[in-house]
């Protein structure tokens, strides 16, 4: 992922946007046979440094973790197309969106305990309307399940963030922007519109130093 320096998300700016709930997203691991990409819920613990998850035993992922446990989990929202005639000269269109990826090294949990720790986990932060709901090995009705699944603790090694917003472009055309958005949401009820307005003003408002770029 290229990012530039007015496009690159500092570390609180892309631990606010995932904890506003985006714990969705799609895991990469590589294959014998190639890239394997599985969608899938996680839970993220910025202090510790980690990613707790799971996927069903015979999901192919899960071989490719075994040959190599360097994975890539990615997460992206908030995009929008922005045309061209939109943007002022040279009128190159071009893709908003925000998008986090972390590159770790996955760890698969299979012992049931460690298994039953990582589902409660994830139990509490997705339900936590219903805390009687728990995991025990052995007990019914989750117990008997965790034969059928496996766990993967990812190790957090890196963390690229990247809020593509026309960072680069004058005040006055960011609002330009910002109002063909408006008007487009208005006329088609897109989401992804308004998320991608509301990431453009609240980058203007930063106005973050113009830098070089990294991949």
């Amino acid at each position: 992922m290229l990012i530039r320096g007015w496009d690159r998300g500092t570390e609180q700016e892309w631990q606010e946007w995932l904890a506003a709930g985006r714990d969705f997203g799609t895991l990469a691991a590589n294959g014998p046979e190639g890239p394997v990409l599985v969608p899938t819920h996680f839970l993220l613990d910025a202090a510790a440094g980690e990613i707790l998850l799971h996927l069903a035993a015979p999901n192919p992922l899960l071989a490719a973790v075994r040959a190599d446990p360097q994975v890539t989990l990615a997460v992206t929202d908030d995009y929008a197309f922005a045309p061209g005639r939109w943007r002022g000269a040279p009128y190159t269109p071009t893709s908003y969106y925000a998008s986090v990826q972390f590159s770790c090294t996955a760890e698969l949990v299979e012992d049931p305990v460690g298994k039953a720790e990582i589902l409660n986990r994830q139990l509490a932060h997705f339900q936590p309307e219903w805390p009687e709901d728990r995991v025990v090995v052995g007990a019914a009705p989750y117990g008997p399940q965790l034969t059928g699944l496996r766990g993967l603790r990812l190790t957090v090694r890196r963390v690229r963030a990247k809020f593509k917003y026309d960072d680069k472009k004058p005040v006055e055309v960011q609002l330009e922007i910002a109002e063909r958005l408006a008007e487009r949401y208005a006329a088609t009820g897109n989401p992804q519109d308004a998320a991608a307005r509301a990431q453009l003003l609240r980058r203007r408002t930063r106005r973050p130093a113009l830098g070089g770029s990294s991949d």
